[in-house]
């Protein structure tokens, strides 16, 4: 861990961000903390920061950290050495007063096995699923903030054949996959006298590289257009995260994030190839608390005539909807 670089400026929540059963910690001004402590969030009772400390350490954080914030740049988005993310909001823009968020580094690695007993997922889940890597079809995983997408990518990933040359890609550096025959590519941001490299400038690159599975950390804008080309060109076996509140959702982004590309494309055709590219949706939720697979479903199909995804429903939570086995149909993905 490298927290000495802003314990010397959060002493009052020292305790916590030493604490490593903790990962998540969030200061909503001077008087509320939270902290996420085994995927459940609880309030810190017995804290409180003063605000103007707060601003202070903030900007001290930052500074070590080689960016600013301020009133007039008043959010901060950067990054410990060890990858843990440092996130801030100054007010007026915060109405409560300063916001602070530190989420750790996650060097815990899950099996596959060990989220199976803790009941994030089943074993019919776990099977189809690595039947699917193993057959080199595209998986996307979906979910909201803190459901675990990240975790079980990293947990699929031991089902990747150890002689594939895997090509990951990341907005910022969280997963831990070691391969290998494995290369890194992460952005970058607008930096004094260094221009942006965003995920899309990479994946564009990655084909060059001569990937035999390109995993993309995480999908959120119009570098699912090039995506979709790979993945309809050849390069199969793929695996990347998209934030969506169902694996339904998860589709309709997908779709949104193309349009983000600038590429313009007839409505129906981004449709009709994201359901030639796309073989599994695996959706993860909370559930009292807890981060589970709430869906799993195969596309087969776009209906043009009735705007939707047909889909064979190999998983759902929900009572009503749960199957298990490819041999139930459903109209899965209607339009959005």
């Amino acid at each position: 861990m490298s927290f000495e670089v802003i314990l010397p400026f959060l002493r009052p929540i020292a305790h916590l961000i030493q604490d490593p059963d903790v990962t998540e910690i969030m200061v909503n001004g001077s008087r509320r903390i939270f902290v996420e402590r085994h995927g459940l969030l609880e309030e810190v009772e017995g804290v409180q920061l003063d605000e103007r400390n707060l601003k202070v350490a903030v900007k001290n954080i930052a500074r070590a950290l080689g960016d600013d914030v301020s009133e007039e740049n008043p959010i901060l988005d950067s990054r410990l050495p060890d990858g843990s993310r440092v996130a801030a909001i100054f007010p007026p823009c915060s109405v409560g007063g300063t916001t602070l968020t530190i989420r750790k580094f996650q060097t815990r690695f899950f099996t596959t096995e060990e989220l199976v007993r803790i009941g994030t997922m089943t074993l019919d889940v776990l099977a189809h699923v690595r039947e699917a890597i193993q057959k080199n079809e595209n998986i996307l995983i979906s979910g909201g903030t803190s459901t675990g997408k990240t975790t079980l990518l990293n947990a699929l990933s031991v089902y990747l054949p150890a002689g594939d040359r895997v090509v990951l890609i990341e907005d910022t550096a969280e997963l831990q996959i070691e391969r290998p025959n494995l290369v890194r590519f992460e952005a970058r941001r607008e930096q004094p006298g260094f221009p942006a490299v965003a995920i899309r400038d990479l994946l564009r690159a990655t084909l060059r590289h001569r990937p035999d599975r390109i995993i993309v950390g995480e999908v959120r804008g119009g570098e699912a257009f090039d995506l979709l080309q790979a993945l309809n060109t050849g390069h199969s076996g793929t695996l990347s995260t998209i934030h969506a509140n169902s694996a339904e959702q998860a589709l309709a982004r997908f779709s949104s994030c193309v349009v983000q590309s600038g590429v313009e494309l007839p409505y129906q055709a981004v449709r009709y190839q994201i359901a030639d590219a796309i073989d599994l949706v695996l959706h993860l939720g909370r559930t009292q608390g807890a981060r589970v697979v709430r869906q799993l479903i195969r596309i087969n199909r776009y209906d043009a005539e009735h705007d939707r995804y047909e889909a064979d429903v190999l998983f759902s939570q929900d009572g009503i909807e749960q199957r298990r086995g490819s041999g139930s149909s459903s109209n899965a993905a209607g339009s959005h």
